[in-house]
C-alpha cells in the first residue's frame, strides 16, 4: 500500500472573520516518517505521546506501562490533565549482564509515555475537550494512536460502534486540522521576516508547501516532504505514528484480523495489544506473567513489543555498560560511531575518545567473563570510526 493518505473528500468553506477554514475527511494510511534524528552529544531518549478517541483504552494502557493507578473510567474524558510516565524498556539482556559482573543495579533504557484526553471528531471546533491538550504532544518524538478493535457492550464507543477504520479518520483528521491552525498562524509573520531575511526562504516555501499538504487532507509524513525546515512548527502529523489495536484476549493470536487491521495503517507500525490483560501482567510476578502470556498464545508482552517498536520505528538501538555498581542500557541512534555514543554518558566521554573496547553480548554470554572473552579474541579494540551495534558492551578509554 502506498505510503500516502488515501483522500475521500476535501470541502472548503467560509469561515468566522472571513478567513477560509478547511473542513477534512479523510482515510488515511501513512508512513512510519522514518527520518534521522537530530544528533547531539547528549543523552538520546524517546518520547511518545497517546493519543485516540475516548474509551478506547488509553488510560488503561497507560495505567499498564507506567503503574500507575490514572483514573480509567467508562466514560469519555477521564483524562483532562496529561499523564505523564517514563517506563524503562524491558531487556533481558541487562540481567544476564548484571549476573556476569555482579551488578548492584539494573538502568534499563527510559521511554516517556504522555497521555491526553480522548480527541472526538470536530475537537479543532471546539467539541469535547477540544483539540488544546495537543500542545502536551508536540514535543514528543513519535505518537501512538490507541485504536479500539475490542467488543464490551458495558464500554460504551463515542460513536456508538467499533469500527477502526472511521476511529483512525476521525483522529488523523483532526490531527490535519490542529497542524492546519499551527501553519495558518505562522505563515504571515514569516512572509513578513522572510522579506527581510533572505535565508528564511526555504523555511517559507516548506511552510507553504505544509499548507497544501495538510489542505489536501495528507498528513506530512505522508507527503514525502523534507519536514527539517519545518521542525519548528513541530507538526503532529510530520511525526511517526505506531498503531496501537486494543483486541480482546481472543483476538490476539487472529492473524487474519490483525493483517486487515495492519492494511488499515501500513507501512505504519501496529501493535496488538489487550490493555486489560496488560493491566493484570503488571502486577503478577515475572513467572506467573510469562504462564499468563502463555497461556493466550504470546511470548512477549504487548507492552515490551511497544517499546521496541518505537525504538526502530525512530531509528533507536542500545549499547550496554556494565561493573560492580550498575549494569546500564544506553540509548543512542542506529549508525552512531563509538565517540557519539560515548557522548552519551557524558560529553567529555566524546571530546577526549581514545578507544572503545567492545564485545558482543551474545560472545561474552558464550564465554562468561570479560576475561574469558579477551582470551578468546572476542573482545576488539575500536576507534572512531567504529559504528555501534545493538547489544554492543563497551568500555570507553578517553582522556580530558
Amino acid at each position: 500500500m502506498a505510503a500516502a493518505a488515501d483522500k475521500i473528500a476535501v470541502a472548503r468553506r467560509s469561515a468566522r472573520g472571513g478567513r477560509t477554514r478547511v473542513a477534512l475527511l479523510v482515510r488515511t494510511t501513512r508512513g512510519d516518517g522514518a527520518r534521522t534524528p537530530t544528533r547531539d552529544n547528549g543523552p538520546v531518549s524517546l518520547s511518545i505521546g497517546i493519543v485516540g478517541l475516548p474509551n478506547v483504552g488509553k488510560s488503561t494502557l497507560f495505567n499498564a506501562l507506567t503503574h500507575n493507578n490514572v483514573l480509567a473510567a467508562n466514560y469519555p474524558f477521564a483524562t483532562i490533565e496529561p499523564n505523564v510516565g517514563i517506563v524503562g524498556v524491558p531487556d533481558a539482556r541487562l540481567a544476564k549482564l548484571a549476573e556476569v559482573f555482579g551488578s548492584q543495579k539494573i538502568l534499563p533504557a527510559a521511554v516517556t509515555f504522555v497521555d491526553i484526553a480522548g480527541i472526538v471528531a470536530g475537537a479543532s471546533e471546539g467539541e469535547g475537550l477540544g483539540n488544546k491538550f495537543l500542545a502536551n504532544i508536540r514535543d514528543t518524538d513519535a505518537i501512538c494512536q490507541v485504536v479500539r478493535a475490542f467488543d464490551d457492550d458495558n464500554v460504551v464507543h463515542v460513536s456508538g460502534r467499533v469500527d477502526p477504520r472511521d476511529d483512525i479518520e476521525i483522529i488523523n483528521t483532526e490531527l490535519i486540522l490542529a497542524d492546519l491552525q499551527t501553519v495558518e498562524n505562522r505563515l504571515p509573520k514569516l512572509e513578513r521576516e522572510a522579506k527581510l531575511k533572505k535565508d528564511l526562504a526555504p523555511q517559507l516555501a516548506a511552510t507553504q508547501r505544509a499548507k497544501e499538504v495538510l489542505e489536501s487532507g495528507t498528513t506530512i509524513a505522508a507527503s514525502g516532504m523534507d519536514i527539517e525546515p519545518l521542525r519548528d512548527l513541530h507538526l503532529l502529523t510530520a511525526k511517526p505514528f505506531i498503531y496501537v489495536f486494543n483486541v480482546d484476549e481472543s483476538q490476539l493470536s487472529d492473524t487474519a484480523l490483525q493483517d486487515k487491521l495492519s492494511a488499515l495503517v501500513a507501512p505504519a507500525k501496529s501493535v496488538f495489544l489487550a490493555a486489560k490483560l496488560e493491566a493484570d501482567l503488571t502486577e503478577l510476578p515475572d513467572d506467573e506473567a510469562a504462564e499468563l502470556l502463555e497461556s493466550v498464545g504470546q511470548n512477549e508482552s504487548g507492552l515490551a513489543r511497544l517499546a521496541h517498536v518505537g525504538f526502530d520505528t525512530l531509528g533507536l538501538q542500545t549499547y550496554l555498560t556494565a561493573g560492580p555498581k550498575e549494569t546500564r542500557a544506553w540509548t543512542i541512534h542506529k549508525g552512531d560511531t563509538a565517540p557519539e555514543a560515548a557522548g552519551v554518558i557524558h560529553t567529555d566521554f566524546q571530546k577526549g575518545f581514545i578507544k572503545a573496547e567492545i564485545i558482543s553480548y551474545e560472545d561474552l554470554m558464550a564465554v562468561g567473563s570479560v576475561a574469558a572473552a579477551r582470551a578468546a579474541g572476542k573482545a576488539r579494540i575500536e576507534g572512531k570510526e567504529y559504528v555501534m551495534q545493538d547489544g554492543d558492551v563497551v568500555e570507553f578509554r578517553f582522556n580530558v
